[in-house]
């Protein structure tokens, strides 16, 4: 086994290998950017060492600095995490030529298996099932087009050098194809450097179900069982569960048999996962197509380790020390049901754009940290409270992994650890993730890729908590916390009755008046003392009793008439954020005197969504543009944007240039608005 190792990445993954190398009693090297000088994995390792500016292609791209640090430091392997460098061949084979070990497959594997046009020509000689398609070399546009149109629409367009969702578009139309291309190819170059892509058949109601292979030094391979990853935004996992729900033993054995046949057929060491899409007929059977495979330990792994009780990290390491296989096949078994939910930095009412901001609230339910855990909650994190989510990386802020001995008991699992996630500072999916769960498909198993355009009327601008129990939540966390100044001013042991906030009046109610607004609507809520001890709050005409009072575990107990809640307040300036277990929202107590004189922004603005950089624009100063008409492109966390034209108009001016970093908010162009 290894003394030292090296993490060629950051972010979870690296201290998710950093956990199980300590357990392993060997020493870790962490490498970092700029961005990440404070990062958790930094401090994660036992060692660091500094590789350059913050974009990726500064830093963890530059695989020559990523050896030196190995080699300087001692390290005797390299563990390459996810992404980055992880399916790499030149890197792979520069960590044999420095003398080091890559934790990883062999460059040859990467090769075969890295490009999915030769991968396809690999499996269809192996015997595995493909999806129609072209997968030549020939990448002339007009060649492809026709190629489309001889499959058939609808058509998946995909970067042969691919993976993530990045560089793939779904085609519905003839017409539609060569600007789907373009994108495609566009989006492939600046995140693989490479811009050639395939054609498949776009199969109609499709499963995504994947493979967990390992194979050995010594030539014996296995498969984990399988993962459920179906449900998708922009063909990036939301979910992942384990074992995929409806599947049968038979189902199971031959893709498990079929994966390992991959894997053999490229000469595979290490983990791997391959990547079927399972077609399900009208009968209820289903059928499955090799997709790709991916030459890496996978983000959802963890849902694998929790039904196998297995440590694929300490298999990857020992693999790679030259150690056999931990267990053969007929030792793996299958317990219980596990569920990964991925929250993002993102907005899902917004089309998931991805956020930036600081955590300055991330809460977590009581959970394990990269290993299987006791109560069912494990969370595998990159961040801390206080961490900044920069622009530069992907999305992902945690990941929530579940285990039960049912899918039923796993699901409830997830959402009650869901609503115990409370994170403030920027806007993410966690509200998003329990729709999801507690949709009707979702609970039902009836998984397909297009779960989430399919359920959108139950999954988005969702409001579950109601101005009614946020304002009383507001109301009572306001009052509590004057009760805690009063208190801690009279330290004199006196009881002054003219200082007591107990509402009590000599003659008539006290009225007193909150400004506030939800929703983006303003809303005046009224609290009113009465003699008899009660406290009426009336909140959009509708009066009832308030009760509240501060719990042992900082949350407040909170009634208004019959709503009763137990809720959470964190206060960010004027934005109090609420959580209950029926959801978060979000109220803002407004300052009357704070917001005087403020005025409305004029029309006419078109402002960046998020940071990030400017691709092209589709206009130019003078073009009339008709609402919805597409105007610049941007790309940030490593997805491409289209900003649209919000009504008709004339574009007035180009503020920037492709190729521009910008700032959330900065406006990028400006229009005349066509007056109706």
């Amino acid at each position: 086994m290894f003394n030292k190792i090296l993490i060629a990445n950051r972010g979870e993954i690296a201290c998710r290998v950093a956990a199980t190398a300590a357990r392993l009693a060997i020493k870790t090297v962490a490498v970092y950017s700029d961005a990440d000088a404070t990062s958790k994995h930094v401090a994660a390792c036992d060692e660091a060492v500094y590789i350059g500016g913050s974009s990726p292609k500064d830093s963890y791209l530059r695989w020559e600095k990523i050896i030196a640090a190995a080699l300087e430091t001692g390290a005797q392997a390299i563990h390459p995490g996810y992404g980055f460098l992880s399916e790499n061949e030149e890197f792979a084979q520069a960590c044999a030529n420095a003398g080091l070990v890559f934790i990883g497959p062999p460059p040859s594997a990467i090769k075969d298996m890295g490009l999915k046009a030769e991968s396809k020509q690999l499996m269809e000689k192996a015997g595995v099932p493909l999806v129609p398609g072209y997968h030549g070399a020939n990448q002339d546009p007009a060649l492809l087009q026709a190629e489309a149109d001889r499959i058939g629409y609808p058509v998946l367009i995909k970067a042969s050098a691919g993976g993530g969702g990045k560089g793939m578009r779904a085609v519905d139309k003839s017409e539609d194809f060569a600007a789907a291309l373009a994108s495609c190819k566009r989006e492939a170059i600046n995140s693989f450097g490479d811009d050639a892509v395939l054609i498949e058949k776009y199969v109609q109601r499709p499963r995504h179900i994947e493979i967990q292979v390992f194979g050995d030094t010594q030539g014996n391979y296995v498969y984990l069982f399988e993962r459920d990853c179906s449900v998708q935004r922009r063909h990036q996992k939301v979910l992942e569960e384990a074992p995929a729900p409806g599947m049968t033993p038979e189902m199971r054995a031959q893709m498990g048999l079929a994966a390992v046949a991959a894997a053999r057929a490229v000469n595979y060491v290490g983990a791997g996962t391959v990547e079927f899409i399972v077609e399900q007929r009208p009968d209820g059977s289903m059928n499955f197509f090799f997709m790709e495979m991916n030459t890496r330990l996978q983000v959802e792994h963890p849902v694998t380790e929790a039904i196998t009780g297995q440590d694929l990290v300490e298999w990857q390491l020992r693999v790679a020390s030259g150690e056999p296989l931990p267990l053969m096949q007929d030792q793996l078994k299958i317990h219980g049901h596990a569920i990964e939910a991925r929250i993002c930095a993102e907005n899902p009412d917004n089309n998931f754009l991805p956020a930036t901001g600081t955590l300055h609230v991330y809460g977590l339910p009581a959970c394990t940290t990269f290993e299987r855990a006791d109560n069912g909650v494990r969370v595998d994190a990159g961040v801390r409270e206080g961490d900044t989510i920069s622009p530069y990386y992907d999305s992902m802020v945690a990941k929530l992994i579940v285990h039960g001995a049912t899918r039923a008991e796993a699901l409830a699992r997830l959402d009650a650890a869901l609503a115990q996630t409370h994170i403030v500072g920027l806007a993410t999916n966690v509200q998003f993730l329990r729709h999801v769960t507690t949709s009707a498909s979702f609970a039902q198993a009836n998984l397909d890729t297009a779960l989430i355009p399919r359920e959108a009327a139950v999954l988005f601008k969702q409001e579950k908590v109601g101005l009614g129990l946020a304002a009383a939540a507001l109301v009572s966390h306001t009052l509590l916390g004057e009760q805690a100044i009063a208190a801690r001013r009279d330290t004199s042991g006196w009881i002054d009755p003219w200082a007591q906030r107990d509402n009590w009046r000599s003659h008539g109610p006290s009225v007193r008046s909150f400004a506030m607004e939800f929703q983006g609507q303003p809303q005046t809520v009224q609290l009113t003392a009465v003699h008899d001890g009660n406290v009426l709050l009336q909140v959009a005409g509708e009066e009832a009793v308030l009760r509240y009072s501060a719990l042992s575990t900082g949350a407040i107990d909170v009634g208004w008439g019959s709503q009763r809640a137990s809720c959470r307040v964190y206060k960010k300036g004027d934005v109090a954020h609420v959580f209950a277990a029926q959801g978060a929202t979000q109220i803002i107590a407004i300052d009357a005197l704070a917001h005087a004189g403020d005025g409305q922004l004029e029309g006419g603005r078109l402002t960046a969504p998020m940071p990030g950089k400017v691709v092209s624009f589709a206009v130019k100063a003078g073009d009339a543009v008709k609402k919805g008409q597409a105007l610049a492109v941007m790309e940030a966390m490593k997805m491409e944007h289209t900003i649209a034209a919000p009504a008709d108009g004339t574009v007035a001016e180009l503020l920037f240039a492709p190729g521009d970093q910008v700032t959330e908010g900065s406006e990028l162009l400006r229009m005349e608005v066509a007056k109706a």
